[in-house]
């Protein structure tokens, strides 16, 4: 079968592979629409060691079930369906919580195991869930970003309540978290991001409002929750500089590793830095219902292109932010 696959950084190409190998609780799914994540094209450029090449990326993808193991139910085939790529053992304590996303033995399909860039991938059945006929396979390709928004908002809101949130960048998962504090009920979400396109989509989302830079924020009123989509030093350090006293910090974006910051206010302001990773299996049907329901929309999506439009699609992506919010590959684009 065709893939696309990433043997280093900024090398990528379009090889057969063989057929994926499925063990009896999986099925075969047949992805319609794979989307590029931003951990991805850090990925791409050698930044992420948990991607080791050769391998098939692609971790937010939906499809069509093509076949099902002999342990898997039946009938699944022909389903289609939006794919939760996080593996777990599904038997410790965090697992049988409900936060497989903390689970010691977590995996990711599309960065530990082969992905969605691909004419077929191996699932876990436990892993689907079923999209509606009426809904796009661009929207079920969605699901997955935006379940790490709504956990993010939703480890926030644990820490107490928030009147005013700002979201530092407008990406895809940007966006998602604006969208959402929203349907959290925040009342006052403003976003800072530089790009003057992404600015506006966040204006069309329903941001209170949309700044280039922190300056005016740093200067005004401060915000109970500050979400860092883009995980900078750059950005991390401006979270610090608009979050008020006792406030809450959630890093959510994974652009570097390690980042220099001011730890004595940090100390002395009793500031809440909180870690973000992935989402529950709870997250991943409230994401799904709020795209199923148009309460959460990206507005006119781009079409699927083909894997042989991958190469050059990482490519550009990778060389700074575009307008296009997110960029879906299929197998069966042409």
């Amino acid at each position: 079968m065709r893939a696309l696959v990433w043997h280093g950084p900024r090398q990528m190409a379009v090889e057969t592979v063989a057929e994926p190998r499925q063990v009896d609780d999986e099925v075969l799914v047949r992805p319609e629409a794979a989307g590029i994540c931003g951990s991805e094209i850090e990925g791409y450029l050698g930044r992420m060691p948990n991607r080791i090449p050769p391998l098939v990326m692609g971790h937010e993808f939906a499809g069509t079930v093509v076949t099902a193991g002999r342990d898997a139910r039946d009938e699944w085939s022909g389903r289609r369906v939006a794919v939760n790529p996080l593996l777990s053992c599904r038997v410790c304590v965090r697992c049988k919580a409900g936060e497989r996303n903390l689970c010691a033995e977590r995996r990711l399909i599309g960065v530990h195991v082969a992905g969605g860039f691909a004419e077929r991938v191996s699932v876990p059945a436990a892993n689907l869930v079923l999209l509606p006929d009426a809904v796009d396979a661009r929207i079920g390709a969605l699901v997955e970003p935006l379940a790490n928004a709504v956990h993010a908002v939703g480890l926030a809101l644990r820490l107490g309540a928030v009147q005013t949130a700002i979201v530092l960048g407008a990406g895809t998962i940007g966006l998602f978290a604006l969208h959402a504090g929203r349907a959290a009920g925040i009342p006052d979400v403003r976003v800072i991001e530089p790009h003057p396109a992404r600015r506006t989509a966040a204006l069309a989302a329903g941001a209170r409002a949309a700044h280039a830079d922190a300056g005016e924020l740093a200067r005004g009123g401060r915000a109970d929750l500050v979400i860092d989509a883009v995980g900078a030093t750059a950005t991390r350090r401006a979270a610090l500089d608009v979050v008020r006293v006792g406030g809450v910090v959630v890093l959510l974006g994974l652009h570097e590793d390690e980042s220099a910051l001011p730890f004595h206010r940090i100390v002395r302001d009793q500031i809440t830095l909180q870690g973000s990773f992935a989402y529950t299996d709870a997250n991943f049907a409230a994401a799904l219902e709020l795209l199923r329901s148009g309460k959460v929309s990206l507005g006119e999506l781009a079409g699927t292109r083909p894997l042989e439009a991958g190469p050059e699609a990482f490519a550009t992506l990778a060389a700074g932010p575009t307008a296009q919010l997110k960029t879906f590959l299929s197998p069966l684009s042409s």
